[in-house]
């Protein structure tokens, strides 16, 4: 089945169930926050795992005690889709088990 966009309401309900997530511009992101840099890079290499299984790749951006996401869905002319929340969803659930905010 292909990949589709999803409409502006569809996102804002999705988004619902992902507190902490928001969309800026035509990107789903979220800036976590943890206790160490060692655990934002166990954060980052566990996120790595999750996209590679996925076969969907964010853009990471990993800070002193942070790490920040953004994704779309590159061939559907870089747009929100269900991938990008199938991942966000993962990735929140790898967050905190690394203790994230």
């Amino acid at each position: 089945m292909a990949v589709e966009p999803l409409s502006p309401k569809e996102i804002e309900d999705r988004l619902t169930e992902l507190p902490g997530w928001a969309v800026e511009g035509d990107r789903l992101t979220r800036t976590y926050r943890l206790a160490s840099h060692f655990a934002a890079t166990a954060l980052v290499v566990h996120v790595a795992r999750i996209q590679d299984e996925l076969d969907h790749h964010s853009d990471l951006t990993l800070g002193y005690h942070t790490v920040s996401l953004t994704v779309n869905t590159h061939s559907v002319g870089g747009a929100v889709t269900a991938l990008d929340f199938e991942l966000a969803q993962r990735v929140e659930t790898a967050a905190g088990v690394h203790g994230a905010e």
